[in-house]
């Protein structure tokens, strides 16, 4: 998820100046700025540097534009912050101009209807500017004549700034949207983990209950031999599998998610027909012992060397859950995990696994991504510090390897109870599997470099 959210998301870009444009492309950019830093004014921020006085000083704590969530999204951007301490941008040639439009803002209609809404968030403002911009600060005659003062001045690039601004304020909204998207993919991703895990413990069900409509079948043919008529039913009488057909507590999931494999036909009889070639449901067929424990470490042993090594059950996970097959590996374990504790207890109403196994767990992948996405420009200078520039391309690195690392450094930092090697044994094994072959390498490499200068700055401290 982090992946996929570093690889799409949409950051709030402010546009450069271009290198070579007309001149209504560069009276255009030079308006975008100071449209921007206006908007911040009017939202109670400093746009001047130094002691300067704002003309929308005189509101003090009466500003009704202040605690705009998008102003200070767009007050802390460091291109916005660079601009700003750099001083020269012309935003101060607008203090006549800046009140003016506030309280024609503030008396808008637009601005009436926004105030009704009793929890106005981001896509709101984001609205509220994009309608303000074309219909009242672009109309207003005082900030058109100030605007003229400028030599540069073209109509054509004083129209254009204004729809530079809007596409910089609704990019910022997608960027947000991207996130909140990315979020909730990973939540359910979790939740599709876990109806994965009740899907391959109820997986024998099926399998069995096709054998026995095949043994049933047998019984009704023109000319059934006596092995037909007198078949041994110890696979089909399988006692792990009574136990989890009537398991309460896969019996009250499967009430409220879609766990059945009844539209898998195909891929139920390739299993089973996989099955009964092996030596191990041979041998299970002819031994004498007849125990939940046999019974369950049958079915542990077959899930495990002819089940969830199938190309077949692969593919028929890929296209019901695009989350499903990535979790067949963990998922598949904590399903044998399950088989083994029914075995070893005895008991037929075993409880199964959790979802999660305590408070922490549940909020470390929640918490693992929102840290990640927060710092990542911070964790991608970690990096860069201990690349080696003869052996590795800082531009030309797999984008992969970056998400990796840059979780991994999360980790490192922000859960003091796992280990180090813990976590440099997980991401070097992570980018063997997801990444290139030289990639786990690599990932020990500036790992390595990286939690021995975290430590020696005093911010590593496990």
């Amino acid at each position: 998820m982090l992946y996929s959210y570093l690889l799409t998301r949409s950051e709030f870009r402010i546009n450069t100046a271009p290198e070579k444009a007309t001149a209504d492309g560069k009276y255009a950019h030079s308006l975008y700025i100071n449209l921007l830093l206006a908007i911040l004014e009017m939202s109670g921020y400093r746009v001047v540097a130094g002691d300067s006085r704002s003309p929308m000083d005189s509101l003090g704590s009466s500003n009704m534009l202040s605690n705009s969530r998008m102003a200070k999204a767009l007050a802390e951007d460091l291109d916005i912050r660079e601009i700003i301490a750099r001083g020269n941008t012309g935003i101060k040639d607008f203090d006549d101009a800046v009140l003016r439009l506030y309280g024609k803002i503030i008396a808008s209609a637009a601005y009436t209807d926004f105030r009704k809404k009793r929890k106005p968030d981001l896509a709101d403002e984001v609205k509220l500017w994009t309608v303000l911009l074309p219909t009242v600060l672009q109309k207003d005659p005082l900030l058109l004549e100030t605007a003229r003062r400028d030599p540069a001045f073209t109509l054509v690039g004083y129209n254009r700034a204004f729809q530079m601004v809007a596409d910089t304020l609704n990019n910022y909204y997608d960027s947000n949207a991207t996130l909140r998207q990315a979020k909730s993919s990973l939540n359910m991703s979790l939740e599709k983990a876990y109806d994965l895990y009740h899907a391959l413990l109820t997986l024998p069900v099926y399998i069995t209950r096709m054998e026995a409509d095949r043994i049933e079948a047998a019984k009704e043919k023109y000319c059934p031999t006596p092995e037909d008529l007198n078949p041994n039913m110890r696979f089909v009488n399988n006692r792990f599998v009574e136990a989890i057909k009537e398991h309460p507590q896969i019996e009250e999931y499967g009430k409220k998610h879609d766990i059945a494999w009844d539209a898998d036909y195909y891929m139920l009889k390739e299993l089973l027909d996989s099955i009964k070639a092996s030596d191990t449901y041979k041998e299970y067929m002819e031994s004498e012992t007849q125990t939940l424990a046999a019974d369950c470490e049958f079915w542990r042993t077959i899930l495990k060397t002819v089940v969830f090594p199938s190309d077949v059950l692969a593919e028929t996970l890929e296209s019901k859950s695009v989350y499903w097959n990535d979790d067949l590996t963990v998922m598949g374990t904590f399903v044998l995990k399950s088989i083994r504790q029914m075995a070893t207890t005895g008991n037929r109403e075993a409880a199964l696994l959790p979802m999660y196994k305590d408070e922490e767990d549940a909020c470390f992948g929640a918490g693992l991504f929102e840290n990640a996405v927060e710092h990542r420009e911070e964790y991608r200078g970690y990096i860069d510090r201990f690349i080696n520039g003869s052996q590795w391309d800082p531009e030309r690195l797999a984008l992969m390897d970056i998400v990796i690392l840059i979780a991994a450094i999360t980790e490192l930092l922000n859960y003091p109870s796992i280990p180090i090697p813990v976590t440099m044994n997980e991401y070097i094994e992570i980018a063997n599997y997801y990444s290139s072959p030289r990639s786990g390498q690599f990932i020990n490499g500036v790992l390595y470099n990286v939690a021995n200068y975290l430590k020696e700055e005093g911010r590593l401290q496990k």
